[in-house]
């Protein structure tokens, strides 16, 4: 399969450039509500972007590896970080073509993140390998109905996994907690359709 660019560094960091703030600064809503109660441990958060998700867990006390592609999104989620240095490490990488660090995190969260197809979903198998056993996935997209018409942008979903897709890849290994569409907690972007979220909550077996 050949590399999409729709979603490279480039793109993510012209993105940023072109304005002072790109998302609200809230941590996403479903992280908030699965994970309010939840004893901090380490996390991983996928494609942080300006860092919200990835302080507001710190500031519960878990110690996060917070990693997006884009440096500008890094710089300005740093810049936010002044009370929690010491609990988030900011790292510029590729989690399609680099793997996290196996059995390191009790937490890895994907929000919105663009992940796209692999062959023998190498990517995909990276992430879930991340999780410790006892440890949680966490992974919220759009829901798939709402992105009716993205065709015309170039934007392909058969070219991405979505919550139903990677359901029936977890195996015995997994416990799938959660896996739904919800309404949104937080209004839709401005200027989107994205009124509903699709929700894959699992748990790794010790």
């Amino acid at each position: 399969m050949t590399r999409n660019t729709q979603f490279d560094a480039q793109h993510w960091d012209e993105m940023y450039r072109s304005r002072d703030q790109v998302f609200s600064g809230n941590p996403n809503g479903v992280l908030v509500a699965e994970f309010d109660d939840m004893p901090p441990g380490r996390a991983l958060d996928v494609g942080c972007g300006e860092g919200a998700d990835a302080l507001w867990l710190a500031r519960r006390g878990w110690h996060v590896t917070a990693v997006d592609i884009s440096e500008v999104a890094l710089r300005r989620a740093t810049a936010a970080a002044t009370d929690v240095q010491d609990r988030v490490s900011w790292t510029r990488a590729d989690l399609l073509t680099t793997p996290p660090r196996a059995g390191a995190f009790d937490l890895v969260s994907v929000q919105y993140f663009p992940l796209e197809r692999r062959p023998g979903h190498a990517a995909l198998r990276g992430l879930l390998d991340a999780v410790v056993p006892g440890g949680t996935l966490l992974l919220v997209t759009h829901a798939l109905a709402d992105l009716a018409g993205r065709q015309e942008e170039g934007f392909d979903p058969d070219d991405y996994y979505w919550p139903a897709d990677i359901a029936p890849l977890l195996g015995p290994a997994w416990e799938i907690l959660v896996n739904e569409t919800r309404p949104r907690v937080a209004p839709p972007p401005v200027g989107t359709h994205h009124t509903r979220d699709s929700v894959l909550r699992a748990r790794r077996l010790p």
